[in-house]
Protein backbone atom coordinates (compact mmCIF):
# COMPACT_ATOMS: atom_id res chain seq x y z
CA UNK A 1 0.00 0.00 0.00
CA UNK A 2 1.40 3.69 -0.67
CA UNK A 3 1.73 5.85 2.80
CA UNK A 4 1.08 8.58 0.13
CA UNK A 5 -2.72 7.63 -1.24
CA UNK A 6 -3.77 6.33 1.77
CA UNK A 7 -3.40 9.89 2.95
CA UNK A 8 -5.33 11.44 0.42
CA UNK A 9 -7.66 8.43 0.69
CA UNK A 10 -8.01 9.58 4.55
CA UNK A 11 -8.16 13.54 3.93
CA UNK A 12 -11.03 12.96 0.89
CA UNK A 13 -13.38 10.15 3.31
CA UNK A 14 -12.94 11.26 6.76
CA UNK A 15 -12.52 8.19 7.99
CA UNK A 16 -9.56 5.69 8.68
CA UNK A 17 -8.29 3.87 5.31
CA UNK A 18 -9.62 0.35 6.57
CA UNK A 19 -12.86 1.49 8.14
CA UNK A 20 -16.01 0.14 6.48
CA UNK A 21 -18.07 1.90 4.24
CA UNK A 22 -22.21 1.29 4.47
CA UNK A 23 -23.90 2.23 1.26
CA UNK A 24 -25.39 5.55 2.23
CA UNK A 25 -21.15 6.77 2.52
CA UNK A 26 -20.79 6.35 -0.97
CA UNK A 27 -23.99 6.69 -3.61
CA UNK A 28 -22.01 6.93 -6.49
CA UNK A 29 -22.05 4.32 -9.81
CA UNK A 30 -20.45 4.47 -12.35
CA UNK A 31 -22.45 3.00 -15.14
CA UNK A 32 -23.31 5.17 -18.00
CA UNK A 33 -27.29 6.57 -16.64
CA UNK A 34 -25.52 7.52 -13.89
CA UNK A 35 -23.07 10.02 -13.75
CA UNK A 36 -22.94 12.83 -11.62
CA UNK A 37 -25.45 11.19 -9.32
CA UNK A 38 -25.33 11.38 -5.37
CA UNK A 39 -22.32 12.92 -3.67
CA UNK A 40 -19.45 10.16 -2.66
CA UNK A 41 -18.57 9.63 1.13
CA UNK A 42 -21.64 12.79 2.13
CA UNK A 43 -23.06 12.92 4.98
CA UNK A 44 -27.02 14.39 4.86
CA UNK A 45 -25.69 17.55 7.40
CA UNK A 46 -22.44 18.27 4.59
CA UNK A 47 -24.96 17.67 1.48
CA UNK A 48 -26.73 20.27 2.38
CA UNK A 49 -23.29 22.96 1.57
CA UNK A 50 -22.83 21.71 -1.50
CA UNK A 51 -23.15 24.25 -4.30
CA UNK A 52 -26.03 23.22 -6.60
CA UNK A 53 -25.56 24.58 -10.09
CA UNK A 54 -28.78 24.85 -12.03
CA UNK A 55 -29.11 23.99 -16.11
CA UNK A 56 -30.61 27.56 -17.17
CA UNK A 57 -28.67 28.16 -20.07
CA UNK A 58 -26.49 25.05 -20.61
CA UNK A 59 -26.72 22.27 -22.23
CA UNK A 60 -25.50 18.93 -19.33
CA UNK A 61 -26.03 15.28 -20.49
CA UNK A 62 -23.86 11.84 -20.53
CA UNK A 63 -22.26 11.19 -23.56
CA UNK A 64 -19.62 8.13 -24.70
CA UNK A 65 -15.93 8.90 -26.23
CA UNK A 66 -15.49 5.34 -28.34
CA UNK A 67 -11.78 4.20 -29.70
CA UNK A 68 -10.17 0.93 -30.01
CA UNK A 69 -11.62 -1.02 -27.94
CA UNK A 70 -12.92 1.42 -25.09
CA UNK A 71 -15.88 3.28 -23.95
CA UNK A 72 -15.28 5.76 -22.05
CA UNK A 73 -18.22 7.14 -19.96
CA UNK A 74 -18.30 11.54 -19.83
CA UNK A 75 -20.21 13.91 -18.58
CA UNK A 76 -20.76 16.51 -20.94
CA UNK A 77 -22.02 20.27 -20.36
CA UNK A 78 -21.82 23.22 -22.86
CA UNK A 79 -23.72 26.41 -23.22
CA UNK A 80 -27.02 26.57 -25.21
CA UNK A 81 -26.71 28.49 -28.60
CA UNK A 82 -22.95 28.90 -28.36
CA UNK A 83 -21.34 30.18 -31.21
CA UNK A 84 -17.84 28.76 -30.60
CA UNK A 85 -15.86 27.81 -31.25
CA UNK A 86 -15.22 27.41 -27.05
CA UNK A 87 -12.44 26.70 -25.30
CA UNK A 88 -12.63 22.97 -23.69
CA UNK A 89 -11.76 22.19 -20.67
CA UNK A 90 -11.35 18.60 -19.09
CA UNK A 91 -12.57 17.99 -15.54
CA UNK A 92 -10.59 15.34 -13.69
CA UNK A 93 -12.37 13.84 -10.53
CA UNK A 94 -10.69 12.75 -7.06
CA UNK A 95 -10.62 9.05 -6.20
CA UNK A 96 -14.56 9.08 -6.04
CA UNK A 97 -15.06 9.31 -10.15
CA UNK A 98 -18.13 11.81 -11.58
CA UNK A 99 -20.23 11.67 -8.74
CA UNK A 100 -22.81 15.13 -8.57
CA UNK A 101 -19.59 17.54 -6.85
CA UNK A 102 -17.70 16.66 -10.60
CA UNK A 103 -20.76 17.15 -12.62
CA UNK A 104 -21.63 20.27 -10.49
CA UNK A 105 -18.16 21.93 -11.67
CA UNK A 106 -18.55 20.78 -14.93
CA UNK A 107 -21.87 22.84 -15.27
CA UNK A 108 -20.10 25.66 -13.32
CA UNK A 109 -17.56 25.85 -16.17
CA UNK A 110 -20.14 25.46 -19.28
CA UNK A 111 -21.92 28.74 -17.09
CA UNK A 112 -18.61 30.48 -18.04
CA UNK A 113 -19.07 29.78 -21.33
CA UNK A 114 -16.63 26.50 -21.78
CA UNK A 115 -17.50 23.12 -22.89
CA UNK A 116 -16.61 20.98 -20.35
CA UNK A 117 -15.88 17.34 -20.24
CA UNK A 118 -15.41 15.08 -17.34
CA UNK A 119 -14.65 11.63 -18.01
CA UNK A 120 -15.00 8.37 -15.52
CA UNK A 121 -11.45 7.35 -16.12
CA UNK A 122 -12.38 4.35 -13.14
CA UNK A 123 -15.05 3.04 -15.19
CA UNK A 124 -13.13 -0.17 -16.41
CA UNK A 125 -11.76 -1.62 -13.06
CA UNK A 126 -15.75 -2.20 -11.56
CA UNK A 127 -17.88 0.24 -9.41
CA UNK A 128 -16.35 2.02 -7.03
CA UNK A 129 -19.54 2.09 -4.89
CA UNK A 130 -19.53 -1.42 -4.27
CA UNK A 131 -16.41 -1.82 -2.11
CA UNK A 132 -16.89 -2.28 1.57
CA UNK A 133 -14.04 -0.30 2.38
CA UNK A 134 -11.26 2.45 1.09
CA UNK A 135 -8.58 0.08 0.99
CA UNK A 136 -10.93 -1.88 -0.87
CA UNK A 137 -11.65 0.85 -3.65
CA UNK A 138 -7.38 1.30 -3.68
CA UNK A 139 -6.80 -2.41 -4.15
CA UNK A 140 -9.63 -3.20 -7.05
CA UNK A 141 -9.94 0.27 -8.38
CA UNK A 142 -7.54 2.87 -8.45
CA UNK A 143 -4.59 1.14 -8.45
CA UNK A 144 -5.82 -0.47 -11.20
CA UNK A 145 -6.03 2.71 -13.28
CA UNK A 146 -2.68 2.83 -14.75
CA UNK A 147 -1.62 6.47 -15.41
CA UNK A 148 -1.03 6.00 -19.36
CA UNK A 149 -3.91 4.92 -19.49
CA UNK A 150 -5.54 8.34 -18.09
CA UNK A 151 -3.01 10.02 -20.15
CA UNK A 152 -5.07 8.14 -23.29
CA UNK A 153 -8.42 8.79 -22.12
CA UNK A 154 -7.67 12.87 -21.97
CA UNK A 155 -6.07 12.19 -25.63
CA UNK A 156 -8.95 10.57 -26.68
CA UNK A 157 -11.37 13.03 -25.11
CA UNK A 158 -9.90 15.73 -26.83
CA UNK A 159 -9.64 13.49 -30.44
CA UNK A 160 -13.21 12.68 -29.52
CA UNK A 161 -13.77 17.25 -29.03
CA UNK A 162 -12.84 17.94 -32.96
CA UNK A 163 -16.19 16.98 -34.09
CA UNK A 164 -17.85 19.41 -31.26
CA UNK A 165 -17.80 23.34 -31.36
CA UNK A 166 -14.41 23.35 -29.95
CA UNK A 167 -11.02 25.58 -30.46
CA UNK A 168 -8.36 22.71 -30.60
CA UNK A 169 -5.89 25.87 -29.32
CA UNK A 170 -7.52 26.30 -26.28
CA UNK A 171 -7.82 22.87 -24.13
CA UNK A 172 -7.34 22.68 -20.22
CA UNK A 173 -7.37 19.88 -17.54
CA UNK A 174 -8.68 21.03 -14.04
CA UNK A 175 -8.57 17.97 -11.70
CA UNK A 176 -8.76 17.53 -7.77
CA UNK A 177 -6.89 15.83 -5.87
CA UNK A 178 -6.19 12.19 -7.78
CA UNK A 179 -7.00 14.77 -10.39
CA UNK A 180 -4.76 17.10 -9.61
CA UNK A 181 -1.80 14.81 -9.92
CA UNK A 182 -3.06 13.65 -13.15
CA UNK A 183 -3.21 17.60 -14.21
CA UNK A 184 0.49 17.85 -14.06
CA UNK A 185 1.35 14.49 -15.93
CA UNK A 186 -1.00 15.67 -18.40
CA UNK A 187 0.75 18.78 -19.23
CA UNK A 188 4.11 17.26 -19.30
CA UNK A 189 3.18 14.39 -21.43
CA UNK A 190 -0.60 15.45 -23.71
CA UNK A 191 0.85 18.05 -26.38
CA UNK A 192 -2.19 19.47 -27.39
CA UNK A 193 -3.31 20.70 -23.81
CA UNK A 194 -2.71 24.38 -23.81
CA UNK A 195 -3.04 25.30 -19.94
CA UNK A 196 -4.20 23.32 -16.76
CA UNK A 197 -5.64 23.81 -13.32
CA UNK A 198 -4.02 21.56 -10.10
CA UNK A 199 -6.26 21.80 -6.86
CA UNK A 200 -3.67 20.40 -4.22
CA UNK A 201 -2.72 17.59 -6.39
CA UNK A 202 0.40 15.45 -5.39
CA UNK A 203 3.85 16.53 -6.26
CA UNK A 204 6.05 13.34 -5.53
CA UNK A 205 5.73 10.25 -3.47
CA UNK A 206 6.31 6.31 -3.22
CA UNK A 207 6.29 4.86 -7.26
CA UNK A 208 4.82 1.26 -9.13
CA UNK A 209 4.14 0.10 -12.18
CA UNK A 210 0.73 1.81 -12.87
CA UNK A 211 2.08 5.22 -11.26
CA UNK A 212 5.87 4.58 -12.56
CA UNK A 213 6.53 8.67 -12.24
CA UNK A 214 5.23 11.51 -10.63
CA UNK A 215 5.11 15.60 -11.45
CA UNK A 216 8.20 16.24 -9.96
CA UNK A 217 10.41 13.86 -11.91
CA UNK A 218 8.69 15.95 -15.09
CA UNK A 219 9.00 19.40 -14.57
CA UNK A 220 11.46 19.67 -17.05
CA UNK A 221 9.31 18.08 -20.00
CA UNK A 222 6.09 20.95 -19.26
CA UNK A 223 4.25 21.88 -21.95
CA UNK A 224 1.41 23.51 -20.98
CA UNK A 225 1.92 26.58 -17.45
CA UNK A 226 0.09 24.85 -14.70
CA UNK A 227 -1.68 26.47 -11.77
CA UNK A 228 -1.19 25.18 -8.44
CA UNK A 229 -3.59 25.47 -5.71
CA UNK A 230 -2.75 23.77 -2.60
CA UNK A 231 -3.86 24.16 1.15
CA UNK A 232 -1.21 25.40 3.93
CA UNK A 233 -2.81 22.87 5.91
CA UNK A 234 -2.47 20.05 3.56
CA UNK A 235 -1.01 16.97 5.82
CA UNK A 236 -0.19 14.74 2.64
CA UNK A 237 1.15 17.28 0.38
CA UNK A 238 3.51 19.43 2.90
CA UNK A 239 4.38 22.91 1.97
CA UNK A 240 7.93 22.35 1.40
CA UNK A 241 6.80 19.50 -1.41
CA UNK A 242 5.00 22.26 -3.02
CA UNK A 243 7.72 25.32 -2.66
CA UNK A 244 10.17 22.55 -4.14
CA UNK A 245 8.26 22.20 -7.50
CA UNK A 246 7.67 25.88 -7.21
CA UNK A 247 11.68 26.22 -7.27
CA UNK A 248 12.49 23.56 -9.81
CA UNK A 249 9.80 24.68 -12.48
CA UNK A 250 11.48 28.77 -11.66
CA UNK A 251 15.06 27.50 -13.18
CA UNK A 252 13.76 25.70 -15.92
CA UNK A 253 15.52 28.64 -17.97
CA UNK A 254 14.68 27.12 -21.36
CA UNK A 255 10.80 25.91 -20.74
CA UNK A 256 8.46 28.68 -21.18
CA UNK A 257 5.93 26.65 -19.39
CA UNK A 258 7.15 25.29 -16.67
CA UNK A 259 8.55 29.33 -15.44
CA UNK A 260 4.83 30.50 -16.22
CA UNK A 261 3.75 27.97 -13.99
CA UNK A 262 2.36 29.53 -10.72
CA UNK A 263 1.06 28.39 -7.05
CA UNK A 264 -1.18 29.75 -4.50
CA UNK A 265 -0.85 28.26 -1.37
CA UNK A 266 -3.86 28.89 1.23
CA UNK A 267 -3.02 28.92 5.03
CA UNK A 268 -6.00 28.40 6.63
CA UNK A 269 -7.00 25.08 4.57
CA UNK A 270 -6.42 21.14 4.26
CA UNK A 271 -6.38 19.18 1.67
CA UNK A 272 -9.97 19.09 -0.51
CA UNK A 273 -10.73 22.76 0.91
CA UNK A 274 -13.08 22.98 -2.54
CA UNK A 275 -15.32 20.04 -1.80
CA UNK A 276 -18.05 20.97 -1.13
CA UNK A 277 -19.27 17.90 0.21
CA UNK A 278 -16.73 17.13 2.57
CA UNK A 279 -15.93 17.98 5.94
CA UNK A 280 -12.25 20.02 4.42
CA UNK A 281 -14.17 22.44 2.55
CA UNK A 282 -13.73 25.88 3.22
CA UNK A 283 -15.62 28.09 1.29
CA UNK A 284 -14.06 31.18 1.36
CA UNK A 285 -10.94 29.19 -0.17
CA UNK A 286 -13.01 27.38 -2.30
CA UNK A 287 -13.91 30.77 -3.49
CA UNK A 288 -10.67 32.62 -3.70
CA UNK A 289 -8.96 29.61 -5.89
CA UNK A 290 -12.20 29.35 -7.84
CA UNK A 291 -11.69 32.88 -8.55
CA UNK A 292 -8.15 32.35 -9.14
CA UNK A 293 -8.67 29.97 -11.49
CA UNK A 294 -11.20 31.62 -13.44
CA UNK A 295 -8.60 34.47 -14.15
CA UNK A 296 -5.61 32.18 -14.70
CA UNK A 297 -7.72 30.69 -17.66
CA UNK A 298 -8.52 34.09 -19.18
CA UNK A 299 -4.62 34.86 -18.93
CA UNK A 300 -4.50 32.05 -21.08
CA UNK A 301 -6.76 33.61 -23.22
CA UNK A 302 -9.57 31.30 -22.71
Amino acid sequence: MLKNTTQDIEALQGKKFDEQLSRRDFIKTTSLGTLGVGFATCSDAIKAQAIKTDFEGIEAKEDTVSYQDSKLPIYVAYPKNAKGPLPLIIVISEIFGVHEYIADVTRRFAKLGYFAVAPEFFYRAGDPSSMGTMAELYSNIISKTPDIQVLRDIEAVIEWSKGKNINPNKIAVNGFCWGGRIVWLACERVEKITTGIAWYGRLSGEKSLNNPTHPIDGANQLSAPVLGLYGGKDTGIPTQQVEKMSDLLKVQNNNIAAKNSKFVIYPNSGHAFHADYRPSYNPTDAKLGWDEATKWLKLQGF
